[in-house]
């Protein structure tokens, strides 16, 4: 695509060119799909500086237009970053080859013989604000699972969603792979991406990632199938029975890190039996990083220096350095709280009693609940992926982190003999 603002007439012909590029796509051995993959890693080394010089172009673009500071954090490239996005995509080409892997097998007593295997969806479109990285994760995790990709990205991040989509797609030329596997749209026009959500015909599968407003427009306009999540609403319970010093931890640096993603820890719960020797601890480590507290009215008896809580904290994803925190009378009531408050995504519980951790991955159904450890692992990269499309917070066919496996649907594929019904 040009700098010229995409058609209606635009988007429907890059969906129909990803369309037809799917069925040569779905049909490359792995070992073509890996070596793209691995190209395009070195690809991404190689032009650092020219990736980060448009970002830095995107940037200050976004400052001159006043884009709201979490999504402005997103949109930064750094070369640790980069670095970080180029071991994705070789851990990505390690990963088995999913397309055409048989999940299930048996012989019928009429002779059939039934397998059920792994297939690609087709098309995926990505709708994405910010983040350009995504670009990449997006088509790489597409590609592995041998399916194209319509890509959507955010107008801050124009500059950098085109460098990188034109990097994919010189890998995929130099090994002989269809290059419209990828294509790269910008445009803010609502009656495009409206235009987009109806092309049924040509994509499979929409994927929204992005601020609550724009999934909620993808979830209400969209004809096309959609996994989405709203809310990244993430909760720690700090048990009677935790090792204090490693919750302290694991809460600062869940909050700190990074601060405007959507695992990031917005609201910690601690048993009253240890609130009075954990809360004044934390308090003071929070203090130290920057941290505001948001204290219900037990915390404030402990923390009198806390910002009073309202009903507002409760539930509500910050993106910012600011913590809620509410004293509870053990698991039943932390549990309690999630169900009402949590949005499936993540939650933390911080405790050596193996009964009680155990309770709580019962009965806290989120994407992802950890045991003893930081909310900011529910992340593709982070869980052995290579990197993620997304994490979906909807009870479909992909439930967390979405890597190659969650690209795939699974058919029947069954051999005979001559048999007939």
């Amino acid at each position: 695509m040009n700098n010229t603002a995409p058609t209606h007439d635009d988007i429907a012909q890059l969906a129909r060119a990803a369309r037809q590029a799917s069925r040569t796509v779905a049909t490359l051995d792995g070992a073509t799909r890996n070596a793209v993959l691995r190209d395009l890693a070195d690809r991404l080394e190689h032009a650092a500086s020219d990736l980060l010089s448009a970002n830095a172009q995107d940037l200050a673009a976004a400052r001159e237009s006043g884009l709201a500071g979490p999504k402005l954090k997103r949109l930064v490239l750094t070369p640790e970053s980069l670095a970080q996005t180029a071991e994705g995509l070789r851990q990505i080409a390690e990963l088995p080859d999913p397309v055409g892997a048989v999940t299930h097998e048996s012989d019928l007593p009429s002779g059939l013989k039934v397998q059920k295997v792994r297939a690609p969806l087709g098309v995926v479109a990505m709708i994405y604000e910010a983040r350009p990285a995504v670009t990449v994760d997006a088509f790489a995790l597409c590609f592995k699972a041998g399916n194209s990709c319509l890509l959507k990205g955010g107008r801050e991040a124009a500059r950098s969603n085109r460098a990188l989509a034109e990097l994919a797609r010189a890998a995929l030329a130099a090994h002989g792979a269809p290059e419209h596997a990828i294509a790269a749209v910008t445009t803010t026009d609502r009656e495009q991406l409206r235009l987009m959500l109806t092309l049924t015909d040509d994509i499979d599968l929409v994927i929204p990632r992005g601020g609550e407003a724009l999934i909620r427009f993808v979830a209400e306009h969209a004809r096309v199938p959609t996994v989405q999540h709203f809310h990244g609403v993430c909760h720690a319970f700090v048990d009677r029975a935790a090792d204090l010093s490693r919750a302290i931890e694991i809460v600062a640096t869940a909050k700190t890190s990074a601060p405007a993603t959507c695992n990031t820890l917005e609201c910690v719960l601690v048993d009253r039996a240890v609130a009075p020797e954990f809360l004044p601890r934390l308090a003071e480590r929070l203090v130290r990083d920057g941290v505001e507290l948001r204290a219900d009215v037990e915390t404030l008896s402990l923390v009198p220096g806390a910002t009073p809580a309202t009903d507002d904290d409760w539930g509500r994803e910050y993106l910012d350095l600011i913590l809620a925190c509410r004293v509870v009378g053990g698991l039943d009531e932390a549990v309690e709280h999630v169900h009402h408050y949590g949005s499936n995504h993540t939650e933390v519980i911080v405790t050596e009693d193996e009964v009680a951790a155990a309770e709580f991955v019962d009965r806290v159904h989120s994407s992802c609940v950890l045991v003893n450890a930081s909310s900011r692992f529910n992340d593709g990269f982070q869980l052995g992926l290579g990197a993620e499309i997304g994490i979906s917070t909807s009870r479909v066919h992909a439930y967390g982190p979405m890597g190659v496996e969650e690209l795939t649907c699974q058919r029947w594929v069954v051999h005979g003999s001559g048999q007939t019904r």
